[in-house]
């Protein structure tokens, strides 16, 4: 079979450490691939390299082949490939008019306006004119993540890099993701899918590479490394999920209470919580739905991030101001977001270590020599070594900058911590080690709340309660068994029954 794009002995070198050493990849035309391992192993570096993009200052070696095509990528990070003061309608009607120039002048504007509308409709992006009219803020990070998608399609890519392109996306909607890259390789399109999840990886891969520190440990045909893998991390990583203990609603005090909460973004209402939720000291609450149902922006009114908002959020019985610059420094301290994209949260000029030590200066008074090491003995609890952290962001992972996010909320000791999406992006080992991390800190930590902002059911099912968005209304909300085995409202239940499907599909 022929290939439609090649890679041999690839070596990439930063500053004398090689972070992808002797890949070899063949890409066949209308198939699957897809490159799995822990964060840092490598998957972005080599996906990139078929585009012809390296990191800065890097050293390259190798031999690197596309067929003639155009090469489609899907970021991690969507956010950072948008225009952020371009309207999405705007960003894919100029590739549209491109490709129309041929045709009448009278009939080119129909025509883009009809491709433009398909590439959204192929990336599962039904809104349509609604979305068209959005900046990309105004959108959550599922809905970027789809419209980059879009921008591929429409350019009529022979080969699309998908990284991480189900990261922060509910099960109804990763359905609809694995069945739309199923359909762009049956046009004969091939995919290069980068995943950390194994269930997407395990339904629609039809070859699977797995890497660890830059190299590829094993390769094969996605069947045959399910059910027999051979090299000893390829085990490890398809080991199933630790079980922890049934989470307990605890008894504790009321630290946050939000009610009657409205949001808008302009004139829309994008957020309605009618009922009152209360979060108590050692308990955990997850927030589930769909993508752009209203979990972010919910996130980031209890931030202080939203604004324009109606309601009451209450931090110990007290009003939190709207906006984070009328916070006083221990209500700043009290309640911390971890970002999805993490990336774009931190400064790309300075190195992550001073970022995340700054946080117990700025907000808790440490002195830096404290700081400082109260930062790197938490970075490397979470599996991030001292000569990592000491580098600038661009030169880690996405999954190891979200690790390090969480690491700069922590050192603020919050009362509330707001984790939104952080343990999408990252491999079955490293989200055990991380969930183990936030239920030891909850045990531990009796002042400690927890918000969980997370489109997976599993992780959810870990939590002591549950409410579900959909459409940005607040339509149940419950203990987690009572949710996840005896949903209510009609959206839960179909919500539970797609993940258990697509659960079961990926089961060899």
């Amino acid at each position: 079979m022929n290939a439609v794009a090649v890679i041999r002995n690839l070596r990439v070198e930063i500053d004398g450490r090689a972070i992808v050493d002797g890949v070899n990849l063949r890409v066949p035309p209308g198939r699957i691939t897809a490159l799995v391992g822990a964060s840092g192993s490598g998957k972005t570096t080599t996906g990139l390299a078929l585009l012809g993009e390296y990191p800065a200052g890097a050293r390259v070696s190798g031999d690197v082949q596309v067929a003639d095509g155009l090469v489609g990528y899907v970021p991690q990070q969507p956010g950072a490939a948008l225009n952020p003061a371009r309207r999405a309608g705007a960003l894919l009607r100029d590739i549209a008019r491109r490709q129309v120039r041929a045709l009448p002048r009278s009939e080119r504007r129909a025509a883009a306006r009809r491709r433009v509308l398909q590439a959204l409709s192929s990336a599962q992006l039904p809104e349509g004119e609604p979305l068209l009219r959005r900046y990309p803020h105004q959108m959550s990070g599922g809905q970027q993540q789809r419209l980059v998608l879009a921008q591929a399609l429409l350019l009529g890519a022979q080969v699309v890099v998908a990284d991480e392109p189900t990261t922060g996306q509910d099960a109804l909607t990763k359905r609809r993701v694995v069945d739309q890259l199923a359909a762009i390789a049956r046009q004969g399109v091939s995919v290069v899918l980068l995943s950390h999840d194994l269930d997407v990886v395990r339904a629609v891969a039809d070859d699977v590479l797995v890497m660890r520190d830059g190299r590829v440990v094993e390769s094969g045909p996605a069947e045959r490394l399910w059910l027999a893998p051979r090299h000893p991390w390829t085990r490890e990583l398809l080991a199933p999920a630790s079980v922890l203990p049934d989470p307990v609603t605890p008894e504790g005090n009321g630290v946050l209470r939000i009610r009657r909460l409205t949001a808008r973004h302009g004139r829309a209402t994008v957020l309605r919580t009618a009922d009152e939720l209360t979060l108590r000291t050692g308990e955990c609450l997850a927030v589930v739905g769909r993508s752009g149902s209203g979990k972010t922006t919910l996130a980031r009114c209890l931030a202080g991030l939203h604004r324009d908002h109606d309601g009451d959020i209450l931090l110990d019985g007290t009003p939190l101001p709207r906006s984070l610059r009328a916070r006083t420094r221990e209500q700043l301290a009290a309640v911390q977001y971890v970002f999805q994209d993490a990336r774009a949260s931190f400064d790309e000029h300075r190195p992550v270590l001073d970022q995340v030590a700054r946080t117990a200066v700025r907000l808790r008074g440490a002195t830096p020599d404290a700081a400082r090491t109260e930062a790197l003995n938490t970075l490397a609890g979470l599996g991030l070594p001292d000569d990592l952290v000491r580098r600038r962001p661009a030169l880690l992972s996405g999954g190891e900058l979200q690790r390090a996010a969480l690491a700069r909320a922590l050192l603020a000791r919050p009362r509330v911590l707001i984790c939104d999406e952080i343990t999408s992006g990252l491999d079955t080992v490293t989200r055990r080690a991380v969930l183990d991390l936030l239920a030891t800190l909850l045990r531990d930590r009796g002042d400690l709340a927890l918000v969980l902002i997370t489109h997976d059911l599993d992780t959810a099912a870990l939590a002591g309660r549950i409410a579900v968005l959909e459409a940005g209304e607040l339509v149940e909300h419950g203990t987690a068994r009572q949710v996840l085995t005896t949903p209510r409202h009609p959206f839960t239940v179909s919500l539970t029954e797609t993940a258990a499907r697509l659960t079961a599909e990926a089961r060899p």
